[in-house]
């Protein structure tokens, strides 16, 4: 089992900046190495404070036989991302996804741990069904090999509902250091919060939003709790967000607001409520919610791609494009909200990535 080296596990604690990486695909719909690390670097560059590879953005897919991108992808995004970082003398976090059953899963995380990642984040799809304990065997069996980072994946991507008393269980699980909260749900966010309040592991395990519709809310709210008397406060102090894998350098001075607000160092404005408003429509343009969410990943890809970031937004399923309109709302909310997007610091850095 790894253990997380300090500066590390301190950059967690605090909060940070942690984008869902993309897949970069030529035009023939193969591996582009070159762009992967383009991203890698630009998310370092950015101020990121870790990338996450493997996970919905960067496509399940890639585990497929016959793909067999699991191991390359992660491998040229970690050598990227730790070059950078190295060059800057900034830390970075590497968090790898893990997705199937339990015997994959595990593989995959021996895998990740081999390539220097830091964290396994599992998605539960593949245990669709399954008893609550089942669920927590097989988080048990990767914290086994790599320490672990709970992830409550949006169930119109994937995901599948995780009730409270499994989130309960989740906090009481060995080697466990964050938890991704992403059900796109209020209330379903609350019983990740309220487990974890009644846990008394507030010190152990720090809370990101992956909520891409709701950022500045989680961010700045404070979420109390009585138990057992005493008065119990749990906050979300960072994002792992697909939405951060685009507009990465206004993403990390966005979350430096809002940890000041957070902190009582600024005051929660109107300004930042309707700021709030315009990153969940400028999200609703980039991850399609009106048709189910089918054009998240090309999506955000498009904003890569017109960045110079990426050579196109292909998938590796070719009818996974963005949906009819999806373009013209993305122009919409780029020409609306300029404030959002980090165009100049890329045109001003694309040559040295």
């Amino acid at each position: 089992m790894s253990t997380i080296i300090p500066e590390k596990l301190k950059l967690l604690r605090q909060g940070c900046v942690i984008p869902a990486v993309p897949l970069a695909l030529d035009n023939h719909r193969k591996f582009d190495a070159t762009a992967q690390q383009r991203l890698m670097r630009y998310y370092v560059d950015a101020g990121a404070g870790g990338v996450a590879v493997g996970m919905h953005f960067t496509q399940f897919e890639i585990r497929n036989p016959g793909i067999d991108l699991f191991k390359p992808v992660l491998a040229a995004s970690a050598e990227a991302a730790d070059e950078q970082a190295a060059k800057s003398g900034r830390t970075i976090l590497k968090i790898a996804g893990i997705n199937g059953g339990t015997a994959s899963a595990v593989k995959q995380a021996e895998i990740a741990r081999e390539l220097g990642y830091d964290f396994a984040i599992p998605s539960m799809m593949a245990l669709k069904g399954a008893l609550d304990e089942d669920m927590l065997y097989h988080m048990r069996k990767i914290a086994e090999v790599m320490p672990l980072f709970g992830f409550y994946l949006l169930t119109g991507v994937g995901g599948i509902h995780l009730p409270y008393r499994f989130w309960r269980g989740v906090m009481e699980l060995d080697n466990i250091y964050g938890i991704k909260i992403a059900p796109f749900n209020r209330y379903f966010t609350l019983d990740v919060t309220r487990a974890l309040a009644e846990s008394g592991r507030m010190d152990d395990i720090t809370l990101y939003t992956g909520n891409d519709d709701s950022i500045i809310y989680d961010l700045i709210t404070a979420y109390r709790y009585h138990v057992g008397g005493e008065e119990r406060t749990v906050r979300i102090v960072g994002g792992l967000l697909g939405q951060w894998g685009c507009w990465t350098k206004k993403a990390v001075d966005l979350l430096k607001t809002c940890q000041a607000v957070a902190a009582g160092k600024q005051p929660i404005t109107p300004e930042l409520l309707t700021l709030s408003a315009q990153i969940t429509d400028a999200n609703a343009a980039l991850f399609d919610p009106g048709n189910g969410f089918a054009g998240s990943i090309p999506g955000v890809n498009e904003v890569l791609r017109r960045q110079g970031l990426m050579q196109n937004a292909l998938t590796l399923k070719p009818n996974e494009v963005m949906s009819p309109g999806q373009a013209a709302e993305i122009d919409r909310v780029m020409a609306a909200y300029p404030h959002l997007q980090d165009d100049d610091f890329i045109r001003a850095n694309l040559k040295n990535w």
